[in-house]
């Protein structure tokens, strides 16, 4: 696009970062790359094993040597099945064959193991790096089975003097060979607490408060954290996933959350964190002194992975030792799949990935710890069923992961919670998630996700909700973290025999006392009514509040129940909407294309398919751009229906923002065509592929980008849509390798959310920004 027009923007401006994870956390669509589309129905067979025959000597039976490919399939067979693992081409092609592989691990010696790593990057090397030498020499003669048996029969002393010894490629496979019930005994046994705390400890289970707002308007953010309050939940940290990844817009809500833990003097009891990349914190820390706590970053399991999500080791490191003196510090998110869904895997099973996160925390740690005088402040949430059914897709495949991430993180000397979580798009229904969260709760997590509800308000997706927590301290024993058991007990919430108290449910009592901190003279009534109109505004903006309670005490009261449920309902029914011949034909200049998906169906279950223009839709860009002679357009607008096709259709949502977003590119001399490109079961790669056909040929100095408007997850009345913003050179769309690397995105666009002409100009100031710095990465430290 126009650099000389352009540059002149604003600096800084970029909606919620690109994160296609893990978890994380921040809402993007999942999909996978073609190649391992091409690896999806990729398995192994091991038809028999020798008396005592290992991993090793199976494979030069096979192979005549040493064989990667054939090592990783065979450690990657022994798992339970997951389509994750069979789209990387990691999977057994039948349970003959898993129990063959088990038996392999079995045999193999774990200092073979540690000779041949899964995949070597500098990942890898940091982890032998920081793998204990003096346990490692205990360990390394022993095979796989015999360290099973030492795990199960051991208690947690003599555990602790050996697994530091242990590389993460040999703790990801210790799950491989337990059960269910294995895993929960490894899971009892072993707990590393943060300092200074109860969390972590035996019989504790916190909650990390996500209070999202569509808007990142700071009282919505404040009053759910008044509400998990008013349900003695939250302890280990209140974070909130940011819409708007810009400094001024995290630094306002950091400011929020400072404010509520400043008021209650909290401050050495609970951090707080907004979620944008670790850049932008810094930025924000930088700009706004004593505005940040923790700080937050999605982690990955291969380097490959970790740029496309704009990290380095030696950029986390940086952060971690740039935390020298103080209380808290750094707070990391995973999760099996993040990996294959951006074509990062290079051929590694899933589970031994996001082992290889838990090592790459693991060695934060232990730098954390050199400048941290009372220990160091580090945890994780292990973001479990974010991405979608292309990683898994049933209840007891999410109860299974689960419990081998709390097992491998708990042996890496982690403090680990779980987000036990389901997208809107997986067959996991409400009442399966308390089903799963009981089947979990026995291995003891550090603490769940907590929102007023189970449906986040934001990102789209099931988790646990305040009352869920309830519900599992009242069935499982569990215990709150005793400093912030004591601040509840202060605000009135529970009782000295911490019984729960007239209050419980109640933000408006949490708010008074919130008041009451600030030396507030009104009388009660008074700050009751106008918290009362607070929360109305703030319910209104489509943040629900939980109060009171229904039958029993962890029950949402009734009517909450029933707009949960049909909040639920109806993402189902946009899920599986698509888009209608009148809708397409009332599109100006509409090019209609399609993917490889064949229906709705097979867009769903196999995301691969919506990132793979068909041999007719190239056909046309190519009769598109071969029209455009020598003077291609700067710029293309793409729309897709994505996983909401309501999101696209609905009244006021699509054409206030292409007719916005036109009349400001018109205005910046920006040339942009004049057909709309609209793809039917289209992906966010789709986008990227259509702009590679489109700009190969253009001039390979000049820049020129791609618009591309999707239906983003069902699950909020808001019906939102993104805008994925590629610009790059003409240079690099002929080399065919754009991804989500270089892609910045504006999200949750909607009447009721961002208003499309807001977005609009928000999408003009971000491609200012990628134009005028000529960047795609970091702004902070440049790798």
């Amino acid at each position: 696009m126009n650099k000389g027009l352009l540059s002149k923007g604003q600096e800084g401006l970029s909606r919620r970062e690109l994160l296609v994870m893990v978890g994380a956390a921040a809402g993007a669509l999942a999909s996978y790359s073609d190649a391992a589309k091409a690896a999806e129905q990729s398995t192994i067979a091991v038809d028999k094993v020798g008396p005592g025959e290992d991993i090793f000597t199976y494979i030069r039976r096979e192979k005549g040597g040493f064989d990667q490919t054939l090592y990783q399939q065979v450690v990657g067979a022994a798992n339970d099945f997951k389509e994750g693992d069979r789209a990387i081409g990691a999977a057994a092609v039948d349970e003959a064959t898993r129990k063959n592989a088990r038996t392999l691990l079995a045999n193999t010696k774990i200092g073979d193991l540690y000779q041949h790593p899964l995949f070597e990057d500098d990942l890898q090397r940091l982890i032998w790096q920081t793998t204990d030498q003096a346990q490692y020499a205990k360990v390394k003669d022993w095979t796989m089975g015999q360290l099973k048996e030492f795990l199960l029969a051991e208690p947690e002393a003599r555990i602790k003097g050996i697994m530091n010894g242990l590389t993460s490629d040999t703790i990801g496979c210790i799950p491989k060979l337990m059960s269910n019930e294995e895993l929960i005994v490894l899971g009892q046994k072993i707990f590393n607490v943060l300092p200074g705390t109860k969390m972590g400890a035996k019989g504790y289970m916190g909650a990390r408060i996500q209070p999202n707002s569509p808007t990142d308007h700071p009282e919505d953010v404040v009053w759910q954290v008044f509400d998990a309050f008013s349900y003695a939940t939250g302890d280990i940290v209140i974070g909130t996933n940011p819409v708007d990844s810009t400094v001024k817009s995290v630094a306002a809500v950091e400011q929020a959350l400072k404010d509520v833990v400043d008021t209650f003097k909290l401050n050495e009891t609970i951090p707080w964190c907004v979620l944008a990349h670790i850049d932008v914190q810094a930025d924000v820390s930088e700009g706004y002194p004593g505005t940040v706590a923790t700080m937050f970053q999605s982690l990955a399991g291969t380097d490959d992975c970790n740029k496309i999500f704009d990290i380095t080791i030696e950029k986390i490191m940086k952060y971690a030792r740039a935390k020298k003196g103080e209380r808290y510090g750094l707070y990391f998110e995973t999760g099996q799949g993040s990996e294959f869904t951006n074509g990062a895997a290079n051929g590694v099973d899933m589970m031994v990935l996001e082992s290889r996160k838990y090592g790459f925390s693991r060695a934060v740690g232990i730098e954390l710890a050199k400048v941290q005088p009372r220990g160091a402040w580090l945890h994780i949430n292990d973001v479990a069923g974010f991405i979608g059914p292309e990683v898994f897709g049933s209840r007891e495949q999410l109860v299974r992961c689960c419990l081998e991430d709390i097992a491998m993180g708990k042996l890496h000397g982690l403090t680990i919670g779980l987000d036990i979580c389901t997208t809107l798009h997986m067959t996991v229904s409400l009442e399966d998630l308390d089903w799963c969260q009981d089947q979990i709760m026995p291995a003891n997590p550090v603490y769940l996700i907590a929102l007023p509800t189970k449906s986040d308000p934001m990102l789209s997706y099931l988790t646990t909700s305040f009352q869920d927590h309830v519900r599992l301290r009242e069935k499982f024993g569990f215990k709150v973290n005793d400093a912030m058991w004591d601040f509840y007990k202060r605000i009135g919430i529970v009782d000295e025999d911490s019984k729960y108290t007239v209050n419980y449910g109640d933000p408006l009592w949490v708010y008074y006392q919130y008041r009451l901190a600030k030396g507030e003279t009104r009388s009660k009534d008074a700050v009751y009514a106008e918290g009362r109109q607070k929360m109305q505004e703030v319910e209104g903006r489509g943040v629900d509040l939980a109060t009171g309670h229904g039958e029993n005490i962890w029950d949402l009261n009734p009517q909450l129940a029933a707009k949960v449920k049909g909040l639920y309902d109806d993402a189902k029914q946009s899920l599986w909407a698509e888009l209608t011949p009148e809708f397409v034909a009332a599109i100006p200049a509409v090019v209609p294309v399609r993917t490889l998906s064949q229906d709705r169906n097979d867009y769903i279950a196999h995301p691969g398919t919506g990132e793979i223009l068909s041999p007719e839709a190239i056909a046309e860009l190519e009769r598109m751009r071969d029209s455009w002679g020598d003077d291609p357009p700067q710029g293309q607008i793409v729309i897709s229906d994505g996983l909401n096709a309501k999101a696209i259709m609905d009244d006021g949502h699509l054409g206030p923002y292409l007719e916005e977003m036109r009349r400001l590119l018109a205005d910046a001399g920006v040339s942009v065509s004049d057909k709309n490109i609209l793809v039917t079961s289209g992906r966010v790669r789709a986008g990227y592929r259509i702009g590679e056909v489109l700009f190969e040929t253009s001039e390979p100095n000049s820049f020129r980008g791609i618009l591309h408007v999707i239906g983003e997850r069902p699950g909020t009345m808001h019906h939102a849509y993104s805008v994925y913003i590629t610009v790059a050179k003409g240079k690099v769309w002929s080399e065919k390798k754009i991804d989500h690397d270089m892609t910045k995105l504006v999200s949750n666009v909607a009447d009721t959310a961002l208003p499309p002409k807001e977005a609009a100009r928000e999408t003009l100031t971000i491609i200012r920004e990628i134009v005028g710095k000529e960047v795609n990465g970091s702004r902070r430290y440049r790798t």
